[in-house]
């Protein structure tokens, strides 16, 4: 009798020390993130939100603590990357790069979808806007909007252009410049943005709509000129380049931009914690520097600001893109 009530003691004894050392405890192993976090991008490296997601998880791993691993999962104009994450557990440590084409543009390009942008996802931040610009090969035959669309109209169907893919914001900005111009060009998809941009630069096209991150280098090392912005007004980083809407095609504007989501049910202290980092590294001089000097303007919202953005986005490209009569096919 001894020895069991010796025995039972000591199991008591053992778990009311547990128990004090539980509360101590729990917080280190639910701190977020005590791991690496994936930051899954379903665009080719060196695309504009590639660019700005290296420069902002930079930034975020060093105030977190924590490696922000890249993964660049390209295809289907971003909907495999963007599955991934979809189907990803809601824990936090797998989280989207998303440009508004893969949240806007192509659910209403797509017929079927593996995943609704609304239902499956958790709205983070929007990091930034990427502001775009026409570029064209150096021996194009034109040199300006206004040239593209003379040559446009004087051979229909004959001008190429090209684009990271169909229903890429390449394909969706070009398309709609044709339409209210009303001629008619020649698409060709290519794998990503960055290789729309080399062909751009390799004269296998002679135009194409980028963001200027992507094609920042190649203006630089004059592999592709820059002929105009899409922005409402000329950008200080290019003050003698002039807007598409000066030079051929008034009211012209075009832009995508940088957003950060979580898989659908991702706790919303996580959401409030990476928003929180978001915005803390987005407001840093260094970055933001960086990203102006890549063609983007940093932003940094709510959670709820980009919901809202989300959906007036959705509304807005499914009505042009039925307007446009613009498919996938």
């Amino acid at each position: 009798m001894f020895m069991i009530r010796s025995r039972v003691v000591v199991s008591l004894a053992t778990l009311a020390t547990a128990a004090l050392l539980l509360p101590a405890m729990a917080p280190a192993q639910s701190a977020y993130p005590n791991k690496p976090i994936h930051l899954v991008v379903p665009l080719a490296a060196g695309s504009a939100v590639d660019v700005a997601a290296r420069i902002v998880a930079q930034q975020m791993s060093i105030s977190m603590g924590q490696s922000i691993v890249i993964e660049n999962l390209p295809g289907a104009a971003g909907v495999v990357g963007a599955d991934r994450v979809a189907k990803a557990a809601p824990d936090g440590y797998t989280i989207g790069g998303f440009n508004a084409s893969i949240m806007t543009m192509v659910p209403a390009l797509q017929a079927k979808m593996p995943w609704n942008i609304v239902r499956d996802f958790a709205p983070v931040s929007l990091v930034a806007t990427v502001e775009w610009g026409m570029v064209m090969s150096p021996s194009a035959a034109f040199s300006t909007p206004a040239g593209l669309i003379a040559a446009a109209k004087a051979a229909p169907g004959k001008i190429d252009y090209g684009s990271g893919g169909i229903g890429s914001p390449q394909h969706i900005a070009m398309a709609l410049f044709a339409s209210q111009e009303n001629v008619t060009m020649n698409h060709v998809p290519y794998k990503g943005a960055t290789q729309a941009a080399v062909g751009v630069a390799g004269a296998e096209v002679p135009v194409a709509f980028q963001g200027l991150a992507t094609v920042n280098s190649l203006i630089r090392s004059n592999k592709v000129k820059l002929v105009a912005v899409s922005t409402p007004k000329r950008m200080p980083q290019y003050p003698d380049v002039p807007t598409v809407s000066e030079s051929g095609l008034p009211g012209f504007e075009f832009n995508s931009w940088f957003a950060v989501l979580a898989p659908a049910g991702t706790p919303a202290e996580i959401v409030a914690k990476l928003d929180a980092e978001i915005v803390k590294a987005v407001a840093d001089p260094t970055v933001r520097e960086q990203l102006i000097a890549q063609g983007l303007t940093p932003r940094g919202s709510s959670a709820e600001e980009l919901d809202r953005a989300t959906k007036a986005q959705l509304a807005k490209y499914a009505a042009l893109i039925r307007k446009n009569n613009i498919k996938a096919e």
